[in-house]
């Protein structure tokens, strides 16, 4: 009995000392390395068919995200409004692009993390509503089949994401850099009495 009570308790020692260890810099970092091994490259192949040179967005964009818009212009990309369906593929096109490496920088994590999930969401539910993909390809939840392309997928995609967005990017990245400065700056403004504590 005495020999189990000091197993469970070294246990229960070494467990904290791992989180200890692992607390505020490693899940940040993993989820990060996770999403830029498994998406990054994905997403940026995609952003790139979305522009025709540096800062010109393709005709294919408009293809891909706003096809019902294409379709009912005829095919005439410019015939096609700016509201909504011109910003829609406006902040589809950059945001495919801008969003990936803020996060794989930790620049913004929140905010980039939060945008990706819309991105993914809306992703999703274009491939369903808009270009019409079968039944296996979607897949199902709760099933014994874990690869379904859409469901599957895409909901361990979200699940760093969410992560990144509940608890930030952690020590190794650009916002703690810029979160030190700023803390330094305005500690040295409060003591020179440019800045009131309070304030």
């Amino acid at each position: 009995m005495t020999s189990a009570i000091s197993l469970i308790e070294f246990y229960r020692r070494t467990m904290r000392q791992m989180e200890a260890m692992l607390d505020r810099w490693f899940l940040g970092l993993f989820a990060r390395l996770v999403f830029l091994a498994v998406l990054v490259p994905y997403y940026l192949n995609s952003a790139f068919t979305k522009f025709d040179g540096p800062f010109a967005i393709a005709d294919s964009a408009y293809y891909q995200i706003a096809l019902p818009a294409v379709e009912a212009a005829g095919g005439d990309v410019s015939a096609i409004s700016f509201f909504p369906w011109g910003l829609m593929v406006f902040f589809g096109s950059y945001g495919e692009f801008i969003l990936p490496l803020l996060l794989v920088a930790g620049l913004f994590t929140r905010i980039a993390a939060l945008g990706m999930i819309g991105f993914v969401i809306v992703q999703t539910l274009t491939d369903i509503l808009v270009h019409n993909v079968d039944a296996t390809t979607i897949g199902a939840l709760f099933d014994r089949f874990p690869d379904s392309v859409i469901l599957d997928q895409r909901l361990l995609w979200i699940f760093p994401l969410a992560y990144l967005f509940v608890k930030g990017a952690g020590l190794l990245s650009l916002d703690k850099l810029l979160c030190s400065i700023w803390s330094r700056r305005r500690a040295a403004d409060e003591k020179s009495g440019r800045l009131s504590p309070t304030a």
